[in-house]
């Protein structure tokens, strides 16, 4: 399976990082099997089924999420001086795919707040890509997306969610070291991080 040995997929594209002088990109997923939720995520999860209407589809590019890509892109100031996305390169971003591959889509009263787009593989979720309006960051939309998968994960008797890479040094990519227990592959190997227990904290 290409996930367990670290591989990503981009549009058309399946890749794994392999630079010679760093090894910063550790791949990271979830044993649904393990995972707990903290009492944080627990709330988020509670307050986002009270209030997010939640639809699964097929992949599929619209101007309504062409228009919610855009927000998100600018409003967190993730641009990096980028001309805003056309529905062409939205397409070809996130709109395409060489697997299996579906979306869960976020509404609030009927308005599209956040899409998640998610390959399937024959034992995994893989979290392609995430992004919500940030007018409704109280919600959570991200953290919500993320348990919303390990749910499906457990509906589906599938063992495991990544997540993508993790990156310690920058911010957009080190929460995901929040979930626990978690595993990174390291070195070739799938590592486990626990939740430190009383006795490692004192």
């Amino acid at each position: 399976m290409r996930l367990a040995v670290g591989d990503r997929r981009q549009g058309l594209l399946l890749y794994r990082t392999a630079c010679e002088s760093c090894q910063a990109c550790e791949p990271i997923r979830l044993d649904v099997s393990q995972f707990a939720a903290n009492k944080t995520q627990r709330r988020v999860l509670r307050r986002g089924d009270a209030q997010i209407t939640t639809e699964i589809g097929p992949l599929q590019a619209t101007l309504e999420k062409v228009d919610l890509y855009n927000k998100h892109k600018h409003l967190r100031g993730l641009t990096s001086g980028e001309r805003i996305i056309d529905i062409d390169g939205y397409t070809s971003f996130l709109g395409e795919s060489c697997c299996d591959t579906f979306e869960l889509r976020y509404r609030v009263n009927d308005t599209l707040v956040g899409v998640a787009i998610i390959d399937r593989g024959s034992d995994a979720l893989s979290a392609v890509y995430c992004y919500f309006d940030p007018e409704h960051e109280g919600l959570s939309p991200g953290v919500y997306s993320i348990l919303k998968q390990v749910e499906l994960a457990q509906r589906w008797g599938l063992g495991y969610v990544y997540l993508g890479l993790y990156i310690e040094q920058c911010a957009f990519m080190s929460y995901k070291s929040r979930y626990l227990p978690h595993e990174r592959r390291i070195d070739g190997q799938w590592q486990t991080f626990a939740r430190p227990t009383a006795a490692a904290k004192s």
